[in-house]
């Protein structure tokens, strides 16, 4: 069975910094629990506690929440109302959709003085006949049961008719309580029954499996895919059968289902996992050598030859929320490998590339992986053309310099050259003379020389 755990509580505390001594409200709630523990010693000052939808069939281990105001124990097990009159300062107690049948139990609330709503709704015990003046007269603390208000003469009329609706509700108790016995005995054999067949079905299979013979072992693939078939056959037969068959709603038929779905859920994650394991590696390579073009992640990208920096740009469309970790990049010299979250994505490159040279970024909008790859062959085209636009230019500027008729050449450009001076020579040595003080005279006297 499943029960509260230190990971789940601590998990379950993210509001209080994963602190569970000092909780004062949690919420468990659809964790499949089938024991109530340990939180009477963990979390001492809980006031509100949900439990709802589990299969926890008892309360108990909360006696000690001194604090507790609000617990929410609906859709669970539960079949009778104890161990609660240590809950000091139980305001509210939902126990809607049990099956609690033993309606005297409410008696065990009045010590729950501060107790002002009950909720009950879905209880075998709301059909009893008288049952609601008999919640009424026995918990006088009560100002709401069912969301519905107590009034004042509602409570003075359920007084006086008390010894009556008392008398009515024991034999109706007595009633459920045999027919529940009757329940648990029927789902017991029931049980025992689902045991054997399972076991019968064990033994058959085993004894089917070991009388195989040795000339079959050629068309094993075609057995094994007929043997598929059949215990697909039988799972879905199973699953009809198990939902097709009419069953009393009771926390052993309840807890049945929950089982069932869990043994279905557990074999298919099991098959997925084999399936995992079975699966072969993609094919990146040939055995010949040849490179194939894989795109197994199925992302959108592009491949820019980017002429003008003589360099190759792969722009991968991954996904902006991916964890950059998750990325692996590998360039070699005619292809590029991307792993995306262990998924291959490989592209044959057009012309040969710089591994080393290579680099690979993600983009800070659109998230995408950018690879920026030189390439092998160096082309110095790109370089003349640019001297000769410079030189077109430069020429095109006499020519704007000539209109206006200020004829200048290049040569003497005064903008451009200048003539040293001879003043300075002394100086600039005094500048760029380094090292120990003691060396720098010398060098200053040699220039004078």
């Amino acid at each position: 069975f499943l029960s509260v755990t230190e990971d789940l509580v601590r998990r379950r505390a993210e509001h209080n910094n994963c602190e569970i001594f000092s909780l004062e409200e949690i919420s468990l709630h659809q964790q499949e629990i089938e024991k109530l523990e340990h939180l009477d010693k963990w979390c001492r000052d809980l006031k509100i506690l949900y439990l709802q939808n589990n299969l926890i069939p008892k309360i108990e281990n909360v006696g000690r929440l001194k604090k507790l105001e609000y617990l929410n124990v609906a859709l669970n097990n539960i079949e009778r109302i104890e161990n609660l009159e240590g809950c000091e300062e139980l305001k509210k107690l939902d126990l809607t959709a049990n099956f609690i049948g033993e309606l005297s139990s409410i008696a065990s609330l009045k010590c729950n003085i501060h107790l002002k709503e009950l909720f009950l709704v879905g209880n075998p015990c709301t059909e009893f006949e008288g049952y609601r003046q008999f919640v009424v007269a026995t918990l006088h603390q009560l100002k709401y049961l069912d969301s519905k208000e107590i009034e004042r003469s509602e409570r003075i009329k359920a007084l006086q008719n008390y010894p009556e609706v008392k008398w009515k509700i024991r034999e109706q108790e007595q009633a459920y309580l045999l027919k529940r016995a009757r329940e648990k005995e029927e789902a017991q054999r029931r049980m025992q029954e689902k045991k054997d067949k399972k076991k019968k079905q064990m033994d058959s299979k085993f004894g089917f499996d070991s009388s195989d013979s040795p000339q079959e072992k050629p068309n094993q693939a075609e057995g094994d895919g007929e043997k598929e078939r059949c215990r697909r056959a039988e799972n879905d037969e199973e699953d009809r059968r198990f939902w097709e068959e009419p069953t009393p709603y009771t926390p052993e038929s309840r807890l049945e289902t929950h089982r069932y779905i869990e043994e279905k859920r557990r074999a298919k994650d099991n098959g997925r996992e084999s399936k995992k394991r079975e699966k072969p590696p993609w094919t990146l390579i040939t055995a010949e050598g040849k490179v194939l073009n894989v795109n197994v992640p199925k992302l959108h990208f592009s491949l820019k030859d980017d002429e003008e920096n003589n360099q190759i740009i792969l722009d991968l469309a991954v996904y902006r929320h991916l964890d950059t970790s998750l990325l692996d990049v590998d360039v070699q010299p005619t292809y590029v490998r991307v792993l995306v979250k262990g998924k291959p994505f490989q592209l044959v490159l057009p012309e040969e590339v710089k591994p080393d040279s290579s680099s690979a970024k993600r983009s800070q909008t659109t998230g995408h992986l950018v690879v920026t790859m030189p390439k092998a062959k160096e082309i110095i085209l790109a370089k003349q053309k640019v001297s000769a636009s410079v030189k077109h230019s430069e020429c095109n500027t006499q020519k704007k310099n000539t209109r206006n008729g200020q004829v200048e050449k290049l040569e003497v450009d005064p903008s451009k050259y200048s003539f040293p001076d001879v003043t300075k020579i002394i100086q600039e040595k005094e500048q760029t003379g380094q090292g120990p003080i003691k060396l720098q005279p010398q060098k200053v006297t040699e220039a004078k020389k």
